[in-house]
């Protein structure tokens, strides 16, 4: 199926997380009801398919502070399938999933989902055959290293890989060998939970794609510091000689947070990585490009110039901005991208620089509606001031209030002025307000429209996937209906016909 013109004709798409799909476990797989949405978007006209990164979660459950950036979450393989393969009995999938249909209750499938992998892997005598020895082969790069972090990291009862003991922590030849023995079996079984992960994500990418729809993935600009790529490969960050980070990441005070966002990732020494030629980036693109037809990097403006904060402060308030590598990493993503094409999240206080790069790239930036209405008719989000098609608008992202929640949030004139401007009836109820939302930003310039489910539902913030800045409530949000309501499908339908972005 060829894709040179994704991105370049009209098009739209719906962004649901994987994890928010309905299932009998607690949180969304790749099983049947991740087909069935796939169907949905078919029958909606959608052209594309927006999941959140699909990395191992870690502390706080964000997809965006993942134990590996090449390695995909367990939560996320089928007990189903494993069923169906026999490597389960229906019986051992039996166990307390949580109580919200609604809700992902991480602590509970932190507790029980491996339990029940463990139990399928006892009995994956496959695990000899050619196409793991295959599967092997091709992740040489990354497997090896993320299960002896996971092992290790089972090993010491979840610790960081910084409070390990210094011959593992600074990675003891001899130490490592040893180790490795004595944990073979734990090692083969994270190996194994890769297998499936990405065996089960191949046939759902094939339906999905022979569907006609595209799947956009996310992936975070930075890694964790309690990941396999940080302790396998301390040398392309900024870290002390205790391993401890000099500087972290995050943003500066903005319309989030007051105090700015302190995110605590390592930074990146890029100086290190020109002198391999960005391998590590070039590696993680050409997995991702495996996974993902289009590719969006989340804060892109990082590569340009990015913001470096003091590791021992508690906020982001004393951050600098620092250059970062330009052109000579876009280069190496185009590159490593092969046929998958890329996004450049640009959104925030975007420099002349970094909208100079882009442009060089030819990659499109993006617009978000729920800051289009300020009052201000030359404000940049609003579809009347787009400069080119070359963009996704999008509702709101994953950072965002859900639409009807932000529309609760306004008070009196703002809301008024938005009914003005979309020629509502003063009296219009915020589901007339979201559909003539969606409608603008349907009927604009822009090449791709990009809009979450719980819009389209038109779900309050109860729904609300992540509020930055905040942690223990966030990446929870499911659908408890097993499919998309006809009526809001054919309403997606006939916008996405109307205005020309059918497949």
């Amino acid at each position: 199926m060829k894709k040179k013109n994704i991105l370049k004709k009209r098009g739209a798409g719906i962004l649901m997380p994987v994890s928010s799909l309905p299932s009998n476990y607690g949180i969304g797989t790749f099983g049947q009801a991740a087909y069935d949405f796939a169907d949905d978007l078919y029958s909606a006209g959608q052209s594309y398919w927006q999941v959140l990164p699909l990395g191992p979660t870690s502390f706080g459950d964000s997809p965006y502070q993942s134990f590996s950036a090449f390695a995909g979450n367990p939560y996320f393989i089928d007990l189903d399938i494993l069923i169906k393969e026999g490597l389960l009995k229906r019986e051992e999938a039996i166990a307390d999933w949580g109580s919200d249909p609604a809700n992902v209750d991480y602590a509970l499938i932190y507790e029980n989902r491996f339990k029940v992998l463990k139990k399928a892997f006892s009995r994956s005598f496959f695990v000899k055959e050619p196409l793991f020895d295959d599967f092997i082969k091709d992740t040489k790069y990354w497997l090896h290293d993320y299960c002896v972090f996971m092992a290790l990291k089972n090993y010491f009862r979840g610790e960081s890989w910084q409070e390990w003991p210094d011959e593992y922590k600074f990675r003891n030849k001899k130490a490592m060998k040893k180790i490795e023995e004595k944990l073979s079996d734990d090692i083969l079984f994270w190996a194994f939970c890769q297998y499936e992960f990405y065996k089960q994500y191949k046939a759902l990418k094939t339906y999905v794609n022979n569907r006609e729809i595209y799947i956009i993935g996310d992936i975070p600009i930075y890694t964790a510091l309690d990941s396999a790529d940080v302790w396998s490969k301390p040398e392309l960050f900024q870290l002390d000689h205790d391993l401890n980070p000099k500087r972290v990441a995050g943003v500066p005070p903005d319309m989030f947070s007051a105090t700015g966002q302190l995110w605590g990732n390592p930074l990146y020494d890029w100086d290190k990585m020109k002198k391999d030629k960005f391998k590590w980036w070039k590696e993680r693109i050409k997995c991702s490009a495996r996974l993902y037809d289009v590719i969006r990097i989340d804060h892109f403006i990082g590569i340009v110039n990015y913001y470096s904060i003091p590791a021992e402060d508690s906020d982001a308030r004393n951050g600098k901005w620092v250059e970062g590598p330009g052109k000579a990493l876009t280069d190496i993503i185009s590159e490593a991208a092969g046929d998958s094409k890329i996004i450049a999240e640009d959104l925030g206080e975007v420099s002349y620089p970094v909208r100079k790069l882009i442009k060089k790239t030819g990659w499109p930036g993006m617009k978000i509606m729920e800051f289009a209405f300020d009052d201000n008719k030359k404000n940049p989000y609003l579809p009347q001031n787009f400069t080119s098609t070359n963009f996704v608008v999008y509702g709101g992202t994953h950072d965002n209030e859900t639409m009807a929640g932000y529309l609760k949030g306004l008070d009196d004139d703002k809301l008024s002025y938005i009914k003005k401007y979309l020629g509502l009836d003063k009296d219009a109820d915020t589901l007339s307000i979201i559909e003539a939302i969606v409608r603008l930003s349907f009927m604009s310039v822009a090449n791709t429209c990009i809009y979450q489910m719980q819009d389209y539902l038109c779900l309050d913030n109860s729904a609300r996937m992540n509020e930055p800045s905040t942690i223990g409530t966030n990446w929870r949000f499911r659908m408890t209906e097993k499919h998309i309501p006809e009526d809001t499908r054919k309403k997606i339908r006939k916008f996405t016909k109307m205005y020309n972005r059918m497949p």
